[in-house]
């Protein structure tokens, strides 16, 4: 399924959906972030997802990582909320979302890297290259919050 993420732009399509999603900023012990390729818009991308009726949402951020990466995390902290209505996400089967995504911290406990059917590429990034790959600027404020080693959780 091919998505197309918009972002204060007024041909956007109208929301018809809110899913509450978590993401991670998984370091290594050598200070780069975990990234995905994803395989719906070729961008680079924190691994995460939306919330299962069964999990919290730390829980939903540990699944998503197991599942889009091969990683086993247990989540060290919170980097913010990111709800700007301004963000849309529309998906080839008619859902469009507005973009509900809260993003953690997390470290590296066991598992194998392994790509997902989502991603064509995952790797350890180190912070200075983040610049130079494709990514949608929404990923990319969130690494930035998360760069900028705030004092509190970015709240947005």
């Amino acid at each position: 399924m091919a998505r197309t993420e918009y972002y204060d732009d007024p041909d956007a399509p109208e929301p018809n959906s809110l899913v509450v999603a978590a993401s991670a900023v998984v370091t290594d012990e050598e200070g780069r972030i975990l990234l995905q390729r994803r395989r719906d818009n070729d961008l680079w991308a924190l691994p995460g997802g939306g919330m299962e009726m069964t999990d919290s949402l730390p829980g939903t951020a540990v699944r998503e990582v197991q599942e889009e990466t091969g990683l086993d995390v247990e989540i060290t902290g919170l980097v913010g909320t990111y709800t700007d209505p301004r963000h849309v996400i529309a998906y080839s089967d008619g859902e469009v979302r507005r973009q509900f995504n809260v993003c953690f911290t997390a470290r590296v406990t066991g598992g194998e890297p392994a790509i997902s059917d989502e991603s064509t590429e995952l790797r350890f990034v180190p912070p200075g290259e983040i610049d130079s790959l494709p990514m949608h600027h929404t990923q990319r404020l969130r690494l930035r919050h998360f760069l900028e080693h705030r004092d509190r959780p970015y709240l947005g």
